[in-house]
């Protein structure tokens, strides 16, 4: 897999079908200066560039180019952890770069508060030399103990402000996303807290009813982690956190496109129910990209078979394996219009984590971030821009 830098000269991709912006232009180009898109158009209007390359040549007939990806939900790849420090974030990284992951936000399992500060302080500085990382994702430990999924039960706690805001005052702004558990003593203050500090606060590992689900959108939370998976899920009486969550336009809801964590039917009734507001993560830990077998998520063990992760003493999924390509062909399988589908790989995480100026989309102004595929969704060629 080719994935070229756009950072420096000028850049022409043309003879594709352009899906961005919720729509598909056929026979598109794209011209990007200096790791910025300048120009858009259709047929043989295109100027000569500096490089230029043929979309229907090099991945034949149908090739589509799309905005590159954004994982705002991922814990590792290529047999590396996020939680294991800056050389196994840029493991992990390259893999999924190669499946058209352009930019991501590193998130980090529970650990002790000690860890998790150390860490999103190391996230801080290799975003200075990193531009791919867009910050960090603390999943924990503010987390409902009944729904820890594959988060170590002992080290979780309640949200304390002088605990939230030592973990984000440790990330000198860039932590991204906070997933709390908002019925927790002081949760709904700290979603307050998280939101003041720029960061989203996403709800999840959540023993939360509608009502709660909602308070905690009406305090400022705006993300739904990984919808249906570690909460109460949907009863006719008790219609719980993913409704209240689909039914608030200010929410966006993560959704987990790997035939496991999600049903098909389900991944397309998110859509359905929440158009234009469905992030399509990976949750990938450490085995995306490598071989079944035994891997450490945070401070749980964790085996995987046939693709599949569970934590080794509850049986729980413990993340999963996806790249986001492949999120992308089983959200169409599932019959999610392609648009849509690209959207959520795009524009909608993009902006649900506030980097939605520039990233994103192929309109001029933003960060050249491209991926290539195929006919078949497969990504022939991944392009990296400037920085956002």
């Amino acid at each position: 897999m080719t994935v070229d830098q756009t950072a420096s000269g000028s850049l022409v991709i043309h003879s594709a079908r352009l899906v961005d912006a919720g729509r598909v232009t056929e026979d598109a180009w794209v011209r990007a200066e200096d790791g910025a898109i300048v120009a858009s158009g259709t047929g043989p209007s295109w100027q000569h560039a500096d490089r230029v390359v043929d979309a229907a040549a090099t991945a034949g007939p149908g090739a589509l180019l799309t905005p590159g990806f954004i994982d705002i939900h991922g814990h590792g790849g290529a047999g590396a952890s996020f939680d294991d420090g800056v050389e196994a974030i840029r493991t992990a990284r390259a893999l999924h770069r190669a499946h058209g992951t352009t930019r991501a936000v590193v998130s980090l399992v529970t650990a002790s508060l000690d860890d998790l500060a150390r860490r999103v302080a190391e996230i801080a500085d290799l975003i200075r030399t990193d531009a791919d990382i867009l910050g960090s994702h603390l999943e924990g430990p503010f987390l409902d103990p009944g729904h820890h999924g594959a988060h170590e039960p002992s080290l979780l706690r309640a949200p304390h402000a002088e605990d939230v805001s030592q973990l984000l005052a440790a990330g000198r702004g860039t932590v991204r996303q906070v997933t709390i558990a908002p019925e927790l003593p002081g949760g709904l203050e700290a979603i307050r807290l998280i939101v003041e500090a720029g960061a989203a606060a996403a709800v999840g590992h959540t023993d939360a009813d509608a009502a709660m689900a909602v308070a905690a959108f009406d305090a400022g939370a705006s993300i739904l982690t990984h919808a249906f998976n570690a909460m109460p899920g949907i009863h006719h009486r008790a219609p719980g956190p993913v409704l209240a969550a689909a039914a608030d336009r200010r929410v966006v809801l993560e959704g987990i496109a790997d035939d496991v964590h999600l049903d098909p039917h389900v991944v397309k009734l998110l859509f359905d129910t929440a158009p234009g507001r469905v992030a399509l993560i990976t949750d990938a830990m450490a085995a995306a990209g490598s071989a079944d077998g035994h891997y450490d998520l945070g401070a749980v063990s964790v085996t995987v078979r046939e693709g599949v992760a569970r934590a080794d003493d509850t049986g729980s999924i413990a993340g999963s394996t996806l790249t986001q390509d492949v999120a992308l062909r089983r959200a169409v399988a599932a019959g999610v219009p392609l648009t849509e589908a690209v959207r959520a790989l795009t524009t909608t995480p993009a902006e649900a984590v506030g980097v939605g100026a520039r990233l994103g989309g192929l309109a001029p102004g933003s960060v050249a971030d491209a991926v290539l595929l195929d006919a078949e969704l497969r990504v022939a060629r991944v392009w990296v821009g400037g920085r956002p």
